[in-house]
């Protein structure tokens, strides 16, 4: 019976998967690892819909363009 962290498992997502240093791997907190490893139960791919979606509710704004003849 084990309820602590599986470390073997997460050294070697960590600095095999992510290719972390093992400084950079020791420096990160539990919750920053579980981010960037991401969550499996609760995220999922952002298909082509959720894009749109996306884009449709923070568009980019186009550049001011610069007068014709002026220098930028």
């Amino acid at each position: 019976m084990s309820d602590g962290l599986d470390w073997p498992a997460l050294m070697r997502a960590g600095m095999q998967g992510l290719r972390l240093t093992p400084d950079a791997f020791w420096a990160l907190t539990p919750a920053e690892l579980q981010v960037m490893l991401g969550d499996p139960g609760k995220s999922a791919p952002l298909l082509s819909n959720g894009l749109e979606a996306l884009m449709a509710a923070w568009p980019d704004k186009a550049p001011d363009a610069a007068p014709e003849g002026s220098a930028t």
